[in-house]
């Protein structure tokens, strides 16, 4: 079993007293997201964890305590973009905190373990190709030598994010423009030395060495691992998504960054609400067990055969 932390919300930002909470108790309660009464019990001790997969703007919070992932295969899905406070309220200063961060994370855990994503990517008056070009070049130089690969996406519309978005006057971003930045940002990326794919993207980029992304990454975990770990392709993502099967873990309406591209966070009323039922000693993420919910027991399947003991 693979665990995802999380396409939800960003739990080493905000919530990772919770998660080591869990993780010492080897085991976590996860609220269905589509069927509020249902509740699943998820093991999460080593024997029953094939990898774990961290999503994030910021693991600062984590850093000091990482020792305690020592019998664990774990990465993280790093986002970095070059976006202003404006779009990215709450997200710490990049030259500052972010940069900084991302690189004392690989100086921990080595450049293998963490995936530079500049994603998602959307264009308008302020945030042009040209700009795109400028600061993924230097955010490029400053990283490369603390990860081996970058991930890009465009923008996808949802319906609940159109409101956040209107404001911005975000223009069309055609495959022929598509096509013209990444051709770009791969050149960029590949002269430092960056491997570079798209996540969930159906337009085909090989001709620039831009492969589709697998972000829940069972070859990865393997090769981190060492060990061979076989998972199924998970049929709950979109289509063009390369992602293997994974159990999440967070809940949406929980993230305190406040992106206006955000997905997880599409009910402004549910997301003040959850502001102050969050208990880091709690089984579930977010508030507690009703008596009319019901907990079940999630079944356990291994994607490897043979279990070693990964590499700190």
């Amino acid at each position: 079993m693979i665990i995802s932390v999380s396409r939800r919300t960003d739990i080493p930002a905000f919530y990772s007293e919770w998660f080591f909470n869990r993780l010492k108790a080897g085991e976590v309660l996860v609220r269905n997201p589509m069927n509020a009464r249902q509740i699943s019990k998820i093991k999460l001790t080593p024997d029953a964890v094939d990898g774990i997969v961290f999503w994030t703007k910021n693991p600062a919070p984590m850093l000091d305590r990482l020792y305690l992932l020592k019998d664990y295969t774990y990465y993280f899905q790093f986002t970095l973009n070059a976006y202003g406070k404006e779009i990215e309220s709450g997200v710490p200063s990049k030259n500052r905190f972010v940069i900084p961060t991302f690189q004392r994370l690989s100086d921990l855990i080595g450049p293998d373990r963490i995936v530079w994503r500049y994603d998602p990517i959307f264009l308008n008056e302020t945030y042009t190709i040209d700009y795109h070009i400028y600061y993924f070049e230097k955010l490029a130089r400053r990283l490369s030598p603390y990860t081996r690969k970058c991930t890009i996406s465009f923008l996808d519309s949802y319906r609940n994010t159109e409101r956040k978005l209107a404001s911005l006057s975000i223009r069309e971003l055609t495959p022929a423009l598509q096509d013209l930045l990444a051709k770009n940002l791969s050149e960029i990326a590949h002269s430092c030395g960056l491997q570079m794919d798209t996540c969930a993207e159906e337009i085909d980029l090989q001709q620039y060495g831009i492969q589709h992304a697998r972000c829940i990454d069972d070859r990865l975990l393997a090769k981190l691992s060492d060990r061979p770990i076989n998972a199924k392709k998970d049929k709950n993502q979109r289509l063009a998504c390369g992602c293997v099967e994974s159990v999440d873990i967070g809940a949406y309406n929980t993230c305190r960054y406040g992106c206006l591209y955000c997905y997880a966070n599409f009910s402004p009323s549910a997301f003040h609400a959850n502001r102050g039922r969050q208990d880091p000693k709690a089984p579930l993420l977010i508030g507690e067990v009703r008596p009319e919910d019901r907990i079940t027991e999630r079944k356990i399947r291994s994607c490897s055969a043979k279990k070693s003991k990964p590499g700190v």
